[in-house]
């Protein structure tokens, strides 16, 4: 990945994925612009790394819309807010293939912290209410993480 470009781009996404963070948090909502914005961006990525329109843009968009199609499945039977499962499918346009399952592990793994860490929270304060997970933290992480994984490993 050899472009400054290509790392101004990504240090965008992080920021992105930072302000994704602090929108769940607040509001438990992830605004479509801020997925637009992350899913439009992957385009002049592929381009400053280089990335040839076929077949690897194209498999990147088929593994983003695979990817979108299942988590829309666990939107809609409640499992999952609608900007989490936008959000999925943006960072996984950023992503090799080969990565897409990496994100999906270290997100899941996030998540169930998460989830563990809301519930000792409802219990804490013995409320009522049903836990809503930031689940766009989870995923955030995630993206975070793979990001370091790319700028770490660009020395090795």
């Amino acid at each position: 990945m050899g472009t400054g470009l290509a790392w101004i781009l990504l240090a965008l996404l992080a920021l992105l994925l930072l302000a994704a963070c602090w929108w769940d948090l607040r509001t438990r909502t992830i605004p479509n612009p801020l997925n637009v914005t992350v899913a439009l961006l992957a385009i002049p990525f592929w381009w400053a790394t280089g990335l040839a329109a076929w077949p690897d843009a194209a498999m990147q968009v088929g593994v983003a819309l695979l990817v979108f199609v299942v988590f829309a499945g666990a939107f809609a039977i409640g499992a999952m807010g609608g900007g989490d499962v936008k959000l999925i499918g943006a960072v996984t346009l950023w992503l090799p293939w080969q990565a897409v399952l990496a994100l999906l592990v270290i997100m899941s793994i996030a998540g169930g912290l998460l989830t563990v860490a809301m519930l000792l929270r409802k219990r804490l304060a013995r409320s009522e209410a049903p836990i809503e997970v930031p689940y766009g933290v989870a995923i955030a992480f995630g993206g975070l993480w793979l990001i370091a994984q790319r700028f770490l490993y660009q020395f090795g």
